[in-house]
């Protein structure tokens, strides 16, 4: 097998090796904070109050972050299962979510711009990091549920409040909620299924 080969095998059965953990606490800092400036116009036109519902982007990135710090470190062991499932399943749905909203933008006959370029591909990264954490979880009933209603908590915020982030055209509104909606039930049932088989 090609090096190349052999280390993504390597990362995909064992993705906790400190050298790459490192380098995603650095990468999802610096993607937090560029994504707090991101959203900032909206900050200014939002109470602080409901911050945390606003920017879910880079608040998913800060998370995982921490996660990563946590098993890095080996930080509060009991919790890691329950950080690491939120802080995955968050990525996985903003990471597609954004590709979805930006790739609907192009197809609409919109222009692929540098910036909305690297956004996507930031996305898709995202999305790629979560599910290779993920994929390892093995999962108690109390972090499934937890998850879970804080991913719709978020949905009904976003959709019912229009907490969500800002769109690039009013007419992605329904394919925003759906495309969240469904992410989050997706999510919810991919921790029940890892909580089942620990449980049978």
């Amino acid at each position: 097998m090609a090096p190349l080969g052999r280390l993504i095998k390597s990362l995909w059965e064992n993705p906790a090796q400190k050298w790459l953990l490192d380098l995603l606490i650095v990468a999802n800092v610096a993607g937090a904070i560029y994504g707090f400036y991101w959203y900032l116009p909206q900050f200014l036109e939002t109470s602080p109050r409901v911050w945390v519902l606003v920017a879910d982007s880079p608040i998913s990135a800060a998370l995982f972050a921490l996660a990563m710090l946590a098993l890095a470190r080996g930080w509060a062991k009991q919790w890691q299962p329950g950080l690491l499932f939120l802080a995955s399943a968050s990525v996985i749905k903003y990471g597609i979510w954004a590709v979805v909203i930006i790739s609907e933008y192009w197809l609409s006959g919109y222009s692929v711009q540098p910036l909305h370029l690297g956004l996507w591909l930031s996305h898709v990264g995202m999305a790629v990091e979560g599910w290779i954490f993920l994929r390892h979880l093995r999962l108690g009933r109390l972090a499934v549920i937890t998850v879970g209603a804080w991913m719709l908590l978020n949905d009904t915020a976003d959709y019912l409040f229009e907490l969500h982030p800002y769109l690039y055209t009013p007419d992605q509104w329904l394919l925003a909620a759906v495309s969240a909606s469904v992410l989050s039930l997706a999510l919810i049932a991919s921790g029940w299924a890892r909580q089942e088989r620990i449980q049978n």
